[in-house]
Formats: structure tokens, C-alpha cells, sequence
């Protein structure tokens, strides 16, 4: 969450689908089943992606090669005998940007995401003694939905700031992560030392419920994205869950924050959080 190439890494190239224990979510990569089912923080994650690809030259960012390669992450193919579409609607299979990004989407119109989802389903079917009860459950469900669910969401992404339509009001689009990725800039490395007062405060938090690793990650995030005319910060409460692997940030930790260090607010379903020690 702090070293944004890492993280780019992490949402486009090869993950380990294993698992050492039970407990152990290798498999899921950098995502949640949420984010898998419910597509819930895939925000954070295609504006990463989008800027690691718009600013490859940091001098002339490219627009167009970020949404191709948007495009091709999101590919799910189309059945071999589909109807031929209208030159106004939308498409979903992105097979044709293969050449440009062999690593997004492959030459059948497979996207990263979607083979990443139906790699997910065949580990877990292939391995129900190393995943939860719950797990099991959640990879049913994946196997059931996605495929069905993910066209929709790739048909929402397309549609234009501009339309009139209601059903593009409220839907993550395209033209959102291309304004977001323009605004953030080139992917940061953002990781830094903690001064040795917020190191001591860490430690003294430490026995309040929280590993202190998730303290000092959350410190690190505060600084690394605090502007400079407000104290507060949005917290990517899902991408922080599959940044350590587990939900336990989100359903334990995230409410057992040390309240002298951290002040937390949720409104509407964001998230934001203020330190309440200066560095």
C-alpha cells in the first residue's frame, strides 16, 4: 500500500496460487472474495494499474495506452457464436490488444482479472483441505457469478462521464480512473522511516488488540498521502484487507484502533482517519 510499483506488480503480474494452511490466502493474490464477487476496492486497484501504464514516460502521460490497457485487464471473451453488436454498444472481449499487452489479456480475450478469478476457483477446487470452510463457500459462489457479473461491470466501466443514462449515475467508470490516474501522477515508492516518536507511540499501542506491523502501516499510509490543507486521510479499508491477506483489518483491528493515536470516521461507506501525533 505504500510502494505503489509493488503494488502495480502485484495487480498484473504472475501470482503463487498456493497455500501453507487454512489460514493462508497466497492464492487470492492482492484481492479479497469481495473484491472478486462484489468488485468492492477494484477503484484503487485500476487507477493503479492505469498510471502505471499512462506514465511510463513521466514527461507525456498516455491517456488512450492506460484505458487500452484498462480494456485489456477487464477482457472477458465473448461465447464463439455471439451475436454481432451495433457499432454503439459495448464490448467486453478486448482479444485484439494481445499484441500491445500480451501480459493483460490473452489471444482467446481472457483478461488478468478473469483468469485470475477462474485460477482462484480451480485452486480451491483442487485443494478444499488447504482453504476455510468459508473459503469453499466463497469460491462456489465465485464460480457460480462471476462470469455473469464481471460483462456487466466491464459494459458499466465504458460508459461516459457524459451520458444521461441513468444506470452510469452511481458505477465506477473508465473515464473516473483515467481522471484519478492523470491527478495522481507517476506510481510512488512512498515507504519511509518513522521518526523515533511515532516508533515509541507504536509500541506502547502495541498490546491493544492490533499487530503492531498494522499500526505502523497505517502510520506509513497517513504520511505517505496526507495533503497538505487537510488532516485527514481516505483509508482503502478492502485494499488494506488483501494487503495483509486477511479480513481481520476490516472486521477487528480497524475498530480497535488506539484512540490515542488515531481518529477515525465512517460516513456513506468511506472510510478516513487523522494521526493525532505530528511527525
Amino acid at each position: 500500500m505504500i510502494n505503489e510499483t509493488a503494488e502495480f506488480e502485484a495487480y498484473t503480474g504472475k501470482v503463487k496460487y498456493a497455500a501453507g494452511s487454512k489460514r493462508d490466502s497466497t492464492y487470492l493474490g492482492r484481492f479479497t472474495y469481495g473484491m472478486l464477487t462484489d468488485f468492492e476496492g477494484l477503484n484503487r486497484v485500476l487507477t493503479i494499474i492505469a498510471r502505471g501504464y499512462m506514465w511510463e514516460d513521466i514527461q507525456n502521460p498516455n491517456i488512450d495506452k492506460a484505458k487500452e490497457a484498462l480494456c485489456a485487464w477487464c477482457s472477458i471473451p465473448d461465447k464463439k457464436k455471439a451475436t454481432l453488436k451495433d457499432e454503439w454498444q459495448f464490448d467486453t472481449d478486448f482479444s485484439y490488444l494481445n499484441d500491445a499487452f500480451p501480459g493483460l489479456v490473452d489471444k482467446n480475450g481472457k483478461g488478468w482479472f478473469y483468469r485470475h478469478a477462474h485460477s482462484v476457483v480451480r485452486f480451491v477446487s483442487k485443494n478444499p483441505d488447504k482453504v476455510t470452510k468459508s473459503s469453499l463457500a466463497n469460491s462456489q459462489k465465485l464460480k457460480l457469478i462471476f462470469d455473469r457479473e464481471w460483462k456487466e461491470k466491464v459494459l458499466q466501466l465504458q460508459i461516459p462521464l457524459s451520458s444521461k443514462n441513468t444506470k452510469g449515475a452511481w458505477v465506477l467508470r473508465f473515464d473516473d480512473i483515467l481522471s484519478n490516474a492523470l491527478v495522481a501522477g507517476p506510481l510512488k515508492n512512498k515507504e519511509q522511516t518513522l521518526p523515533e516518536h511515532l516508533l515509541k507511540r507504536a509500541e506502547e499501542c502495541k498490546d491493544k488488540g492490533i499487530p503492531e506491523n498494522v499500526i505502523l502501516a497505517l502510520l506509513q499510509y497517513y504520511f505517505a498521502n496526507k495533503e497538505a490543507d487537510t488532516d485527514w486521510v481516505v483509508l482503502p479499508v478492502i485494499n488494506f484487507d488483501a494487503y495483509f491477506g486477511t479480513s481481520s483489518f476490516s472486521k477487528k483491528w480497524l475498530n480497535k484502533l488506539p484512540t490515542e493515536l488515531f481518529e477515525k470516521q465512517s460516513r456513506y461507506g468511506v472510510c478516513r482517519y487523522r494521526v493525532k501525533v505530528n511527525i
